[in-house]
C-alpha cells in the first residue's frame, strides 16, 4: 500500500479522497491547510504528498518548496482546480513529480500515485547503496 498525505482546503473533496483510497487498500491521511500539511509530515512522513496549489494561507508552491526542503525523498502531485497550467509548471520546477487538473480521473490519480511510489523507493535504493559504499569505504573493504 502506498502512505499518501492529502493536503487540500476542501474538505469534503479531500475527506472523500482518502476514504476511496483506503477502500483500494493504501494508507490516507488528510491536512487541510500548507501549516497543517507541513505538520503531519514532521509527525509521519508519507511515499506520497497530493498538494492542491490554491489554498488560504500557504499556497502548494510555498508548501512545495518546504517539503522537498525537508522532506527531499517525498514525492509530491500537485492538483488545482484552477487550470493554472504556468503554475503546475512552475510546480514542477520546484520539484513536483506530476500535476493533475481537478476532478482527475480517480484512476489516473492512482496511477500517478503508484509511480511517485515507485520513484521514491528507487530514490531510497540509491540512497541504501551510497550509505553501504560510504561504510564500506571507512572500514576499508573498499
Amino acid at each position: 500500500p502506498i502512505d499518501v498525505l492529502i493536503v487540500d482546503d476542501e474538505k469534503d473533496f479531500s475527506d472523500m479522497l482518502a476514504m476511496r483510497l483506503v477502500d483500494r487498500g493504501h494508507h490516507a491521511r488528510v491536512a487541510y491547510s500548507g501549516e497543517e500539511g507541513l505538520a503531519e509530515l514532521e509527525r509521519q512522513e508519507p511515499d506520497v504528498v497530493i498538494l492542491d496549489i490554491r489554498m488560504p494561507g500557504m499556497d502548494g508552491i510555498t508548501a512545495l518548496k518546504e517539503i522537498r526542503s525537508c522532506h527531499p525523498v517525498v514525492e509530491v502531485i500537485l492538483l488545482t482546480g484552477h487550470g493554472a497550467i504556468d503554475t503546475a509548471v512552475d510546480g514542477l520546477k520546484s520539484g513536483a513529480f506530476d500535476y493533475l487538473l481537478k476532478p482527475a480521473p480517480f484512476d489516473e490519480l492512482v496511477e500517478k500515485l503508484e509511480a511517485a511510489r515507485a520513484r521514491k523507493a528507487e530514490q531510497e535504493e540509491r540512497i541504501r547503496r551510497a550509505e553501504q559504499r560510504a561504510l564500506l569505504r571507512r572500514s576499508g573493504d573498499v
